[in-house]
């Protein structure tokens, strides 16, 4: 039969389709095009969109195809074009470079809820003027949203007070130091850049006070409440009553940790949770439920559709007026877009939202679109409202998930009210094919998934969206309520902690490229279907090179180096053919925050490492700051490094010191420590430094490329590992101390004579590293410097002397931060 009639109803599902290509491809731009060429772009698809939508039924198969691919090319064409425009209009109000660690007076108002810290305060500003405070106030443009931490105690040697309680709504006059968003640029690592892009913020800083301060530009200036932000206003005070309420009676550390859950549940603030908890939640694969999430959202609103349906039915006059499923379907909508708009109109709350508004308005025209078709256009809503959100884990997750449910779940795919227990009970029956359906996906984007999550999210659903959050939100009306959550809260919390405690709760696999992980997520999602159990098992095949991937490791002999970017700190990871090191563990951010915990440990899990030994050059923070982290997920591995007694880290794992003289051989890879001596008095930190020399095996016997990591060593040590005659000669130098003032002495660079030179240091840090004298005495010997805050995460390999790759400008895109030349 001729189905050529039935092709006309494809062309919006091929239109979508290339939507959702053009956006996938748009993002991968390294760098914007002009906005000249998106406007003749969209030119293009807007006439070709409107050609194909008027030309009549094609003649033939093949015509019919060609019509099909047109549909596909003008709908990429379209939304790329689009989401470029809007791409250039965003960055054009970027932070000026010329801005960037110059004292500004700013006045604006507080628009989100302040995030207090053990240092200080985190809050965002809607910038409505700011002037030159050097430059007798000449006006100065900056973006509308900055992101400002307000510390407490001594900045830049100028002792301060603690700020001040500051609310949303607010408008405040400060001086801030600026500068553009940067965050670390890691394999697998978590995008800040992108992240801030989405929040819409362009500029982040501090706010510049004390008594020096303050006396030389004028201290911060609190100018009234407004009446900007109203939402915002009304969470901070809910936040901090669910606060009061719980936490004010007694300091018992359950009752903070629950307290930090409800809050987390009624307004969104996430950053209430600590991070015990959140180590807990995600073991147990239940994070999702304790944040407002997208699958919170759409049971939420499935709840408060059975709600207001049972209650409609109860009013013939209300049924008579709307029926009671339209009825149903309006209400639940509406208050789950009430729930996430009082929760912080978070980026997943948003996507989530737009998919239960295009689902719920295309029941309401009386249409009956195939679920791929409904899916599709969710999709494309969602993409074209925010085209970054297709980068986001939460993203694939939710629509991963949904597309399960609709295929498999007769619930997802009816238009028929049913009733609250019947959903409960579905829900329940096609939990497993969830899990089994996301569990690939999960492994693809994090790396690891939980063993128990099924078993826990069995309870944890129910219990946390039908008891917890209740209570939780009618706590808001009466306060008492929140009490009863709190108690609910530390019930599941001790069942999680049980389940969290199992020897395999939870599993860690290397990430596997993207056609291994892409494979697995279709194998998974045809295990999950609804089909005969011979058909589900082709599933299993495409899932397998996921789990069996393993990364490739240098040959026997030789060795990769990684210098990870941590910031104002150092880390370096050592690879051979089985063995692996790592030098130094980064810096330590705040209390509960270090660069073990949130780069390293991540690093090494996405590698699918096993750490075999831990040097910490020496004891300073910004060498140690992440060792706890690392060593709790790596017991195994030994500890070596020039730790002082009394160090907090003597008393967690056995402490090898490093001697000079030292040396051992991984596959054929010789490691010799150079520095301290043995005997050598106690020093400064910095002047105990341990120096590793890693050096590859040559094809023909004897030395192959090597490297030198010099720790924090200064002149002094530099000369006396000249003058003894230490093996100093490198293809890579690890730069001493930052690249500080007091290192990278004449002689120890001729003695060194690398080809290539590496820097860890912070973007625009404080301390000025590198040091302007220091890459001159390097540039005057011709050797190149690499510089994390421009690199990146750098890589090396002593095969071959291939160059350093940068992972910023390997993984570039156009929201990423380019420094200007230093």
């Amino acid at each position: 039969m001729d189905d050529r009639g039935a092709r006309p109803a494809w062309r919006l599902p091929a239109w979508l389709c290339g939507g959702l290509l053009g956006t996938a491809l748009q993002l991968q731009q390294p760098a914007l095009w002009h906005w000249q060429a998106y406007a003749v772009g969209l030119a293009l698809a807007l006439l070709a969109s409107g050609a194909l939508a008027c030309a009549p039924a094609p003649a033939s198969r093949r015509a019919a195809r060609v019509r099909t691919a047109c549909v596909v090319l003008a709908g990429a064409l379209l939304m790329g074009s689009v989401c470029g425009l809007r791409a250039g209009a965003f960055l054009a109000g970027a932070l000026d470079p010329a801005w960037e660690g110059r004292d500004v007076r700013v006045t604006g108002v507080v628009a989100a809820m302040p995030q207090p810290r053990e240092t200080g305060l985190r809050l965002r500003l809607a910038v409505e003027a700011a002037q030159d405070v050097q430059q007798g106030g000449a006006p100065v443009r900056l973006p509308e949203l900055i992101d400002l931490t307000w510390y407490a105690g001594s900045l830049d040697g100028d002792a301060q007070a603690p700020p001040p309680p500051v609310r949303a709504g607010e408008r405040w006059r400060l001086v801030v130091r600026l500068k553009a968003p940067h965050g670390a640029r890691n394999p697998h690592g978590f995008d800040y850049e992108l992240w801030l892009w989405e929040q819409g913020v362009q500029a982040t800083g501090y706010v510049r006070t004390g008594a020096r301060l303050d006396a030389l530009h004028g201290p911060p200036e609190r100018l009234g409440a407004t009446w900007h932000h109203p939402v915002e206003q009304w969470r901070q005070r809910v936040r901090d009553a669910i606060v009061r309420h719980l936490v004010a009676p007694a300091d018992d550390a359950a009752r903070r940790r629950a307290a930090g859950v409800v809050a987390a549940l009624v307004t969104g603030d996430q950053r209430a949770i600590e991070r015990a908890d959140w180590d807990v939640f995600r073991a147990t694969g239940v994070a999702h439920l304790m944040s407002i999430s997208g699958l919170h959202i759409t049971l939420f609103a499935w709840l408060a559709a059975a709600l207001v349906g049972r209650a409609w039915r109860r009013s013939s006059t209300l049924c008579l007026a709307v029926p009671a499923p339209v009825a149903a379907l309006a209400g639940g909508v509406l208050l789950a877009g009430a729930y996430a708009l009082f929760s912080g109109w978070g980026v997943p709350a948003q996507r989530t939202v737009c998919m239960l508004a295009v689902v719920a308005l295309l029941r309401l025209s009386g249409r009956r679109w195939p679920w791929p078709q409904v899916w599709l256009l969710a999709c494309a809503v969602v993409l074209a409202l925010d085209p970054w959100a297709l980068l986001q884990p939460g993203f694939w997750l939710s629509f991963v998930a949904v597309a399960v449910l609709f295929a498999t779940d007769p619930i997802a795919g009816s238009a028929r009210g049913i009733s609250a227990g019947a959903r409960f009970l579905s829900m329940l029956r096609e939990q497993w094919v969830i899990t089994l359906a996301i569990t690939p996906l999960t492994l693809l984007l994090f790396g690891q998934v939980s063993l128990v999550g099924f078993a826990a999210n069995v309870v944890a659903i129910p219990w946390t969206t039908l008891v917890v959050t209740p209570l939780a939100l009618a706590g808001v009306l009466w306060a008492p309520l929140w009490q009863a959550a709190a108690w609910c809260v530390q019930g599941l919390s001790a069942l999680l902690h049980w389940l969290a405690a199992w020897p395999w709760a939870q599993a860690a696999l290397p990430m596997a490229p993207l056609w291994a992980g892409a494979a697995a997520v279709v194998g998974g999602v045809i295990l999950a279907l609804r089909l005969p159990w011979r058909a589900r098992l082709l599933g299993l095949p495409l899932v397998l090179p996921a789990l069996w991937w393993q990364p490739p490791r240098p040959d026997a002999g030789q060795f990769e180096l990684l210098a990870v970017d941590v910031g104002q700190g150092q880390a370096v990871l050592v690879r051979t053919a089985r063995h692996t090191l790592l030098y130094d563990a980064g810096p330590r951010y705040h209390q509960d925050s270090d660069a073990g915990e949130r780069v390293l440990v991540p690093l090494l899990r996405a590698l699918g490492e096993r750490l075999d030994m831990l040097v910490l050059s020496h004891g300073d923070s910004d060498h140690t700051g992440g060792a706890v982290a690392v060593l709790a997920q790596h017991p195994q591995a030994q500890l070596r490094g020039s730790i002082e007694a009394g160090h907090p880290l003597q008393a967690l794992h056995a402490v090898e010191p490093c001697v000079a003289g030292q040396r051992w051989h991984w596959d054929g890879v010789g490691f010799e420590v150079l520095h301290p001596p043995r005997g050598a008095p106690a020093a400064r930190p910095n002047a105990q430094s341990c120096v590793l020399r890693v050096t590859a095996a040559a094809e023909g016997g004897g030395e192959g490329a090597s490297a030198l990591l010099a720790g924090d060593i200064e002149r002094a040590q530099e000369q006396a590992l000249v003058a003894g005659g230490a093996p100093l000669a490198a293809d890579l130098l690890l730069v001493p101390h930052h690249g500080s003032k007091t290192s990278s002495s004449d002689a120890f660079l001729d003695a060194v004579h690398p080809r290539t030179a590496l820097v860890q240091a912070g973007y625009r840090n404080r301390f000025g590293h590198p040091a302007a004298p220091v890459l001159q005495r390097y540039a005057d010997r011709g050797i190149p410097v690499v510089q994390t805050p421009w690199c990146g995460a750098a890589s090396w390999s002593s095969a071959g002397l291939e160059p350093v790759r940068c992972e910023r400008q390997a993984s570039q895109r156009y929201w990423h931060h380019r420094p200007a030349a230093d």
